[in-house]
């Protein structure tokens, strides 16, 4: 056996991927990192050895420009690119390449950490060394850091180290919530174990083992949906353990789950009620997806009442937006539904002094043992946001290390600059604008060689019946009036409707502004002129509501445009009741964009705007956020530029750029649905920078192929100039170019 001792800034404990984050964030800002992990694959709940989709702030698509942008959105891109099918193992790929990539980590795989020495009163411990086994290297390896992050799920590294933690559910008058019980219990969300099927395109039998429970003597056939074609993740209601310990039953958790997974497949193979004749399993999963476990306690505690009314935390550090999900302690026996739901209008804030904790004191947690109340945890705890949150506190972590500061610290003295380094990174935060003062572009005069300044989607490649009502939200600085195209099979009346919403992250109706009545003729493609006139306060986002009316039909357009979505109103839930229970009336289901996936309303703004400007890239606003917050050209098949002009000499060491990744394309990591393109089309593919240098413009970068967000050009040497150009060349599918921010640095 061999003993060994690792002497690093920060020591992440857990490889899921609120882990990777906190440790590929902490080691971009500098920091030598050990990442520790006691499995043999990274990706906690999403590997391969798991296999539970990667979900997030979008919630399948309910959300609107709500997927995850920073370490997790450069991942979800990536596995788009590599593994649009959704093959777990080439997402292991793209998270182990993630890390690797980055020369200040040090990965240990298989290295379970069981061991902590800590020091200190009971109310200020301070972690002084980590200790673990590596499994098959027969290695104990001791890890010494200034900082410490858990990202373990169950919390164990914090336990051991005397760090405060709640388990189980709080009682409702704890913290005023609704959705919390009368009297506080130990109750947790239980464990899940996945399968997965095969068409073996013959006929294939199946014996089922001795410990197979059968299930019709169970409520399952009743209360869930079992189809043969579904596999994986369809099988989230698989769930046991809430009522016991997941953490010691473990085992006892495992077994139960693996006699429902062959009783279920008994079922569907033997029962006679399928089509599954040649239907074989592929896969079984052994290691049981935890759920929850402990929780830890930190300067602040989220609750329920924080998600609903969307808190806007001074020291935001991240956003969720999964809806509040609970599961009933029995699970899969359970007679009511599998889940509950219970949605925010929009995505909302998690602030950083949830990940830290509140008595050890170089301690950051990120995960789902984050400090939260157990129905908050009810969406803070699905991995997108999880893997937001470690890139949080792996920065914050990094901070620590720069300024020789606790966490709290941080909090109190440093926050400002944890938002300001998250943004450069491009991280998940929302409401706060980037403002470095040694970015050059900031006070630079930005010209453009063009810009939109109308909405135009005027080419029609179908048509939708007004069975429903109907939405189209679009940004407005000031609005005359809007053409909808249209048909009429009979004269007929049209009632339109024009509604702010609220805030600038939600994007359903809140407030009515205006509305019409049209008097249409009978007659097909006429462009209708509504008299909605608007000019708010400050730019932002209008949702027009088209009501109802049989008699006519809407044109729809296949070329989406940035900034505009097209939703269906409906008062009726779209999920299995028996499976899931959701309240069809909260705004966010009512109105559902899935329908007008990138398939605009054809629709004309009358006047122009400024929303698409060039000096929106100079705005701070690196997401959507009342508006799109970024440059869009015209169409054009020839190049385009941004032109950033100084009325002195500057030099110039580095230039970074954010391309617009549509953030309101709801990536997947495997196989819950499937995206057909491999790019976003509206990433810029190919562009160059050029510098004026003794009065000619000379090309200093030039990039070919592009298919990411955010790419940082250092250059080799420094330029000396007073206006610099971003040419763009080709895009990956778009007829516009669009551009959020450039970021220019000496």
């Amino acid at each position: 056996m061999r003993q060994e001792i690792v002497k690093v800034d920060i020591t992440v404990i857990g490889g899921g991927l609120a882990g990777v984050c906190a440790a590929v964030a902490a080691a971009r800002l500098g920091s030598k990192v050990a990442l520790v992990h006691n499995r043999p694959v990274l990706g906690g709940n999403s590997s391969s050895e798991v296999r539970v989709w990667v979900c997030g702030a979008t919630g399948h698509g309910i959300h609107r420009y709500a997927r995850e942008t920073g370490i997790m959105g450069e991942m979800f891109v990536e596995n788009q690119y590599r593994n649009k099918e959704g093959n777990p193992y080439y997402w292991d790929l793209v998270v182990l390449e993630t890390v690797r990539n980055e020369p200040n980590i040090s990965l240990y795989l298989n290295t379970d950490v069981h061991e902590v020495e800590a020091e200190g009163p009971e109310d200020d411990r301070r972690i002084k060394s980590v200790t673990g086994w590596m499994m098959a290297s027969e290695r104990r390896i001791r890890f010494e850091s200034e900082q410490y992050i858990d990202c373990t799920g169950d919390g164990l590294v914090g336990f051991l180290a005397g760090a405060k933690y709640r388990l189980g559910r709080e009682s409702k008058d704890e913290y005023q919530e609704a959705w919390a019980p009368d009297v506080a219990d130990e109750i947790t969300l239980g464990s899940t174990i996945l399968f997965y099927t095969r068409d073996e395109g013959r006929s294939v039998k199946y014996v089922p083992p001795s410990f197979a429970r059968d299930i019709t003597q169970t409520t399952i056939p009743l209360k869930r949906v079992i189809r043969s074609g579904d596999s994986g993740c369809h099988y989230w209601w698989i769930e046991w353990g809430g009522e016991h310990d997941t953490v010691h039953d473990n085992e006892k958790i495992r077994d139960e789950l693996w006699a429902a997974i062959y009783g279920i497949w008994d079922y569907i193979k033997n029962s006679g009620q399928f089509d599954a004749d040649n239907m074989t399993l592929e896969w079984v999963g052994a290691v049981p997806g935890k759920r929850e476990y402990r929780r830890f306690v930190g300067d602040y505690v989220l609750n329920q009442n924080d998600i609903l009314a969307q808190r806007e935390f001074e020291d935001r550090i991240g956003f969720g937006g999964w809806s509040i999900d609970l599961h009933p302690p029995q699970g899969m026996y359970a007679e009511e539904s599998g889940s509950k739901h219970l949605y925010m209008d929009g995505v909302y804030p998690i602030p950083f002094r949830s990940l830290y904790s509140v008595n050890v004191s170089n301690m950051l947690m990120a995960g789902r043992n984050i400090s939260a109340t157990h129905v908050a945890f009810g969406t803070t705890r699905v991995m997108a946001t999880c893997a937001v949150l470690g890139e949080a506190a792996g920065t914050g972590a990094a901070l620590c290390v720069k300024h020789g500061v606790t966490p709290r610290t941080v909090a109190q003295e440093y926050r400002h600059e944890l938002q300001q380094t998250l943004l450069k990174q491009d991280a998940s935060v929302i409401g706060v604008a980037y403002a470095d003062p040694h970015d050059l572009a900031r006070t630079a005069k930005v010209e453009a060689s063009n810009y939109m300044r109308s909405i135009r989607i005027e080419r029609s490649d179908e048509t939708a019946m007004l069975a429903e009502d109907v939405g189209i939200l679009l940004p407005v600085d000031q609005l005359s009036g809007l053409e909808l195209l249209l048909d009429a099979n009979e004269a007929t009346q049209l009632e339109i409707e024009l509604w702010s919403t609220g805030r600038p992250e939600n994007y359903v109706p809140y407030t009515k502004e205006a509305s019409v009545l049209l008097d249409l003729p009978a007659g097909e493609r006429q462009w209708a002129l509504c008299d909605l006139a608007w000019k708010p306060s400050q730019p932002q986002n209008a949702f027009i509501i088209v009501k109802a009316n049989a008699a006519v039909e809407l044109h729809l357009s296949h070329e989406p445009m940035t900034g505009v979505i097209g939703f269906v109103g409906t008062n009726t839930t779209r999920a299995a009741a028996t499976t899931e229970n959701r309240e069809a009336s909260q705004p966010v289901l009512t109105w559902s964009m899935k329908k007008y996936a990138r398939k605009p309303f054809c629709l004309r703004t009358v006047g122009t705007t400024e929303v698409y400007c060039p000096s929106q890239v100079q705005n701070g606003f690196i997401r959507p956020y009342g508006g799109p917050n970024m440059w869009v050209s015209e169409p054009s098949n020839e190049p385009q530029w941004l032109e950033f002009l100084w009325e002195e000499t500057v030099l110039v060491k580095e230039v970074q750029l954010v391309f617009n990744d549509d953030v309101n394309e709801d990536l997947i990591n495997l196989h819950h649905h499937r995206t057909d393109f491999e790019v976003i089309p509206e990433l810029v593919k190919d562009y160059s920078l050029q510098a004026l240098i003794d009065g000619e413009w000379r090309t200093i970068h030039r990039e070919t192929d592009n298919r990411k967000r955010k790419r940082t050009h250092p250059l080799s040497q420094p330029v000396a100039t007073s206006a610099l150009r971003l040419v763009l060349e080709a895009t990956n599918g778009c007829s516009r170019f669009e551009v959020i921010r450039v970021s220019i640095y000496s």
